[in-house]
């Protein structure tokens, strides 16, 4: 069956050589950037799952946690043509890419989605991280970015980053709370009130939410209970299919697209074999599993 991994990572060299030059110690705080797959594009293509396409988007290394508002905008752009230019040379293997933003200057971040993502097809949205500059995602400040990928019909990638007033931060369950503490903040802030056409893929099957769902429907105002099924997810869950069917009861099948992590997760490629498996063992018909697989993302990108 065909698949478009919507949820796939990057670290490309350029802007890779850039980020050491800020922080030389990255990789070791950041083990999982070591993988060359991240960077070597000739390796990824060697070890591509077949009948695969991949949404690329850059691992969470961010300019703006490292420089002023101007500099981490610049070195935003510079990755965000790296990432055009990979995307042009390798449509074979991906379906498109993700543009980053940095979120201490608004006005650029503001550019990157009325004015980069419209003159470049390639890109099919922005992403965005749980927490920005120490803040909620929900914080007032970002605002306009909400308002821009809405008044443009653009969707956003969410992916977690550690809260670093937390002293138990880990990447098997803290990431998973992040997201879902992320996805509390946008809901109640109304974001999905004020701005009904708002698109955000949330990393990891939506994290806790589809097992707290009895917590949100009875706990939460009606309006914000029913906003949280708002949000689109992948299924990089590492396998796992009775939770992926939970997940998919919670959103809906129309909500739920295929997303792996590569070339994470697993080494070297990712666990493409392993989600493909867990998407086949779940109790859907023939046409819902390829919805998942494929046709949600073309429809939502409009790759048709």
């Amino acid at each position: 069956m065909t698949k478009i991994d919507v949820f796939a990572h990057v670290l490309l060299p350029d802007f890779y050589k850039k980020m050491l030059m800020l922080d030389k110690d990255l990789a070791t705080k950041m083990p999982f950037i070591q993988n060359p797959v991240l960077t070597d594009m000739t390796k990824r293509r060697a070890i591509m799952p077949e009948g695969t396409k991949q949404i690329i988007s850059y691992v969470n290394a961010n300019p703006e946690d490292y420089m002023a508002g101007k500099m981490a905008a610049l070195l935003v752009t510079k990755a965000n043509e790296e990432l055009l230019e990979t995307v042009k040379e390798n449509t074979d293997i991906f379906a498109g890419g993700v543009a980053m933003l940095a979120m201490n200057n608004i006005p650029e971040a503001v550019r990157i989605i009325k004015e980069f993502i419209p003159a470049h097809p390639e890109i099919l949205g922005v992403q965005l991280f749980t927490r920005h500059l120490g803040k909620s995602l929900a914080d007032e400040d970002f605002r306009p970015v909400f308002e821009a990928l809405a008044e443009t019909d653009t969707p956003a990638w969410l992916h977690p980053v550690f809260d670093s007033r937390k002293p138990d931060n880990n990447i098997i369950f803290s990431w998973e709370y992040e997201l879902t503490q992320a996805m509390l903040e946008l809901v109640q802030a109304n974001y999905f009130q004020d701005f009904p056409n708002l698109k955000i893929i949330v990393h990891h099957a939506g994290a806790m939410a589809p097992y707290f769902a009895g917590r949100i429907d009875y706990i939460l105002p009606e309006t914000q209970a029913a906003d949280f099924r708002k949000f689109y997810v992948d299924t990089a869950l590492l396998g796992n299919s009775k939770a992926l069917e939970l997940c998919v009861d919670f959103y809906g099948v129309d909500h739920v697209l295929f997303g792996t992590d590569a070339p994470l997760g697993v080494e070297p490629a990712g666990a493409t074999e392993l989600i493909s498996d867990a998407i086949s063992a779940l109790p859907l018909s023939e046409e819902e599993k390829t919805a998942i697989c494929y046709k949600n993302a073309t429809q939502l990108f409009g790759l048709e």
